[in-house]
């Protein structure tokens, strides 16, 4: 099979394209025939240092990256009783460890997918892998219906997902964005926008409930000082909560929130029943052909995508 592989850590230009076996499946998993995986800013990261491979894959080489898929199931294992072959699904797969999603056929727990649903193709499904759960898991139980909730950046993979889902928990949604997202931002639910250019959040907004960071350590700083007592930062961007920042979230009477997004079947469900009744509608800005995958990683790159980016195979 077509298999984009990493002998060593590095740029696009270390993503090669190679022939491999297809994997063989574990009693309790299925083999799905990818016919389009999504690129997350964190496939893109991952791929520089060495050390990071090592630690996310173990020291074998090479490496093939990605955890989203879509596509069809073309063999199941005998426990397996969930899918059968024929069956489309999507889902990430195995992250934080090994999703080997940039290939033509994974393997995947089958707890790991869910179904897609009628009408939804299979790069919108694709879409709404990763970026989606993370906003998923990073909202569920912490808003509710007439919070007041920011969410950063979101015209971005993750934020786009993020609008919709707290906008249908019933919060009040503000979002930042470039002035030229706006539009965008502001179609799929978001209340008020605000030009992170022209526009100094934190000078505008208070008594936010829930703030949601996708973007970094300057961003969160801010963020503490638009959230109500006892709200909460979420963030994407720290593994660990920096001690400085903590000091100043404990004095302002705050809660600051790290997560890391994971293989979630039933999240993906939730995700499957949004698409189904039309309140989650993922936006796919580019797409790109297998073999051209090193390209969708430079896109993601440049940090101007808006929504998802999509490799087709």
């Amino acid at each position: 099979m077509k298999t984009i592989i990493m002998e060593k850590a590095g740029g696009v230009e270390n993503l090669l394209m190679a022939d491999q076996d297809k994997p063989e499946i574990k009693n309790d998993e299925v083999l799905v025939q990818t016919h389009a995986l999504s690129i997350n800013p964190a496939d893109t990261k991952v791929k520089y240092a060495e050390e990071v491979l090592t630690q996310l894959f173990g020291p074998e080489r090479p490496i093939v990256l990605g955890w989203d898929i879509a596509g069809t199931v073309v063999e199941a294992g005998p426990q397996a009783s969930k899918f059968k072959v024929g069956d489309k699904v999507f889902g990430l797969v195995n992250f934080p460890g090994h999703g080997k999603a940039y290939a033509e056929f994974v393997a995947s727990p089958e707890s790991h997918l869910a179904a897609i649903p009628e009408g939804v193709n299979f790069n919108d499904a694709a879409a709404t892998t990763l970026s989606a759960l993370t906003a998923l898991q990073a909202l569920t139980g912490r808003v509710k219906s007439g919070d007041k909730v920011l969410i950063h950046a979101g015209s971005g993979g993750v934020g786009h997902f993020a609008v919709q889902i707290a906008k249908a928990m019933g919060a009040t949604v503000y979002s930042t964005s470039s002035a030229k997202n706006r539009d965008f931002v502001l179609s799929l639910g978001a209340d008020e926008h605000i030009d992170y250019r022209s526009q100094a959040f934190e000078e505008v907004l208070s008594e936010i409930d829930l703030a949601f960071d996708t973007v970094g350590p300057e961003i969160a700083e801010k963020s503490l000082k638009v959230l109500k007592t006892g709200g909460e930062l979420v963030s994407i961007a720290m593994m660990e909560v920096p001690q400085e920042l903590q000091a100043q979230a404990d004095e302002l009477g705050v809660i600051v929130s790290p997560i890391l997004v994971h293989s979630d079947g039933e999240g993906m469900n939730t995700l499957r029943q949004m698409l189904i009744d039309g309140t989650l509608k993922p936006r796919v800005s580019k797409t790109f052909e297998f073999a051209q995958l090193p390209d969708a990683h430079t896109a993601i790159e440049g940090g101007r995508s808006v929504g998802k980016v999509i490799v087709t195979l």
